[in-house]
């Protein structure tokens, strides 16, 4: 197979409307399920063939999802892992077992789906197809030929109106909610929080993280409506916190089953939260027949690998990289930084997208970091780094622009001592660059 033939395919792919690269101020209103389970009943409906596992949330969905399928395969079942967006390859967005998607196969389903996508488009009764959907359904395609027990799907958008949302799940996660994409979904958390808990399906069961009580309430409320069990990790599930140095943390989880005592590669406190919500969601599993031993659980989450959050690339200087992009995941991030890392100066790397709230993000991180560059992704929705220089600034920290990271990265070097930390976040795609350039030995 040819390189032509990979880009051909995914040309094709990313030629339909494409929401996460650009967004237009109606998206919502066109929107329709109806249009991708038309082409799915087409495709034999794949998303009905395996145990679904459906994830929603505004920060910690994806690392809950990958602990999630870690541990099914594991305990010994084939899982599909659907996530986005991707940080290096689209294959990232479609795994099992842990095995990305290759390219030989995003060709051969591409010219499966073509054909299918047309007649879809051509007749448009509920509008176009667009990109997200036409990945989702490829997605759920490839699980049913891999013939996967469970499929863990994480939302892309929203929930209510995400391509994704037209599984019949075993067990419905929402994961931590604050305000992100709030030209979509909505500027108050009530009104996020329903977009989100549309994904609670009738007689469903419910597991969440723990929320903001203007959350909790929309999806206690929703849950009622559908004679939905919704189980809430800090009240029926709890967890402590145990040990952790600058690679790892343990932690105690007393779950409805049982306490599981875990050891995670991943950092920061909202990590303990996502793997007790985790468990959560497998002890629904296990209370519906599926042998999910606790040593499977506890070797998933030690083997679960999540990039782009608190990573450390390098360590003298410290460098890390998180995709922190709303105030509240910064927050959290700053957080971490102090707790699990000792560092002299700070020197701060950031991109946004434009509809971060940069003021926000400038307020939280502001305190921490005595030098600032400002970069910028190769996304089309990346803000110019100008405006977030003069946010900076108005903190009176030194602060610099740069094109990209590959500028961005040797100036913090240069600027960085021995002891000194470097933290590059702000968007996934700023963090992505970063790593590439560490994994792929462009850094002195």
């Amino acid at each position: 197979m040819t390189d032509d033939a990979l880009n051909q395919a995914l040309d094709f792919i990313y030629s339909f409307i494409d929401y996460e690269r650009s967004r237009a101020p109606d998206a919502k209103t066109q929107w329709d399920l109806r249009r991708v389970e038309e082409l799915l009943k087409r495709l034999g409906n794949p998303h009905l063939k395996a145990k679904t596992v459906h994830i929603a949330g505004s920060k910690g969905k994806g690392s809950t999802a990958a602990m999630i399928s870690s541990v099914l395969t594991k305990a010994g079942y084939v899982t599909g892992l659907y996530t986005s967006p991707h940080l290096h390859i689209f294959n990232e967005r479609i795994r099992v077992d842990g095995k990305l998607i290759s390219d030989e196969e995003i060709v051969g389903l591409v010219a499966r789906l073509k054909p299918e996508v047309e007649e879809v488009n051509r007749e448009a009764k509920y509008g176009r197809l667009t990109t997200f959907e036409i990945m989702t359904a490829l997605g759920f395609y490839y699980f049913a030929l891999k013939k996967v027990d469970f499929q863990v799907i994480e939302v892309g958008l929203g929930g209510r109106l995400d391509a994704t949302n037209v599984v019949k799940p075993e067990v419905c996660v929402i994961t931590s909610l604050s305000l992100e994409h709030t030209d979509i979904l909505g500027d108050t958390l009530t009104a996020i929080a329903g977009e989100k808990a549309g994904i609670i399906k009738p007689n469903s069961i419910v597991v969440t993280s723990p929320q903001a009580e203007e959350a909790d309430k929309v999806i206690e409320s929703v849950c009622r409506k559908q004679k939905a069990k919704l189980i809430r990790v800090g009240r029926g599930v709890t967890y402590e916190a145990l040990d952790f140095d600058d690679t790892r943390q343990s932690l105690i989880v007393h779950g409805r089953l049982g306490d599981y005592e875990l050891d995670i590669p991943l950092l920061g406190d909202y990590q303990l939260g996502n793997a007790s919500t985790a468990v959560a969601a497998l002890e629904v599993l296990m209370e519906k027949g599926d042998n999910v031993p606790s040593k499977s659980i506890a070797e998933g989450m030690t083997s679960v690998e999540w990039e782009g959050r608190l990573q450390v690339l390098r360590r003298r200087p410290l460098l890390i990289a998180d995709g922190a992009h709303n105030r509240d995941s910064v927050h959290k991030l700053k957080e971490a930084l102090k707790k699990y890392f000792k560092f002299d100066k700070a020197v701060l790397i950031i991109g946004l997208s434009s509809d971060k709230d940069l003021a926000g993000i400038a307020v939280e991180l502001a305190p921490v970091f005595d030098k600032v560059i400002v970069t910028r992704s190769t996304h089309p929705r990346a803000m110019e780094t100008a405006p977030i220089a003069a946010e900076f600034r108005k903190y009176r920290i030194e602060t610099e622009q740069a094109g990209d990271i590959s500028i961005a990265l040797p100036m913090a070097l240069k600027l960085a001592g021995a002891e000194d930390m470097i933290c590059v976040t702000g968007s996934l795609f700023v963090a992505a660059g970063a790593i590439e350039s560490a994994e792929g030995g462009k850094l002195q």
